[in-house]
Parts: C-alpha cells; sequence; structure tokens
C-alpha cells in the first residue's frame, strides 16, 4: 500500500488495535513484581550453566586406530 493512500478510519483503527496488541507482551514484562520472574530466570540459566561446567570432560590424547 502507497503512503498516499489514505486508510479508512475502520482500517485505522484495526491497525491500532494490532499494534497495540502486539506491544502488550512487552508492556507485560514491565509490570511492578516482575523482577522477581527475571531474577526466578537468571538463576535456573546459572544453576544449569554451573552443571554443566560441573561435569568432567573427557580428556586424552587423539585416539589410536585400533588393528
Amino acid at each position: 500500500m502507497s503512503e498516499e493512500e489514505p486508510l479508512d478510519p475502520r482500517e485505522q483503527e484495526r491497525v491500532r488495535r494490532r499494534d497495540r496488541d502486539a506491544a502488550a507482551a512487552e508492556r507485560d514484562l514491565l509490570r511492578p513484581g516482575m523482577g522477581k520472574v527475571f531474577k526466578q530466570i537468571q538463576d535456573a540459566q546459572r544453576k544449569a550453566a554451573d552443571e554443566i561446567a560441573s561435569t568432567p570432560r573427557r580428556t586424552g590424547g587423539p585416539r589410536r586406530k585400533r588393528s
């Protein structure tokens, strides 16, 4: 659609509602108390990273061919 064509008022309202609904998820994360949720997520990610780091890795040189 070109910029020169004005939108029907009903279409303008539909676009406005669509944009508002799309931004609702972002606004939802800014509610008071969501800091606790972010901390829980970070703690879970840190715990998972610590578990991965603490698993023993296989060390050794290159594998030899069996004959």
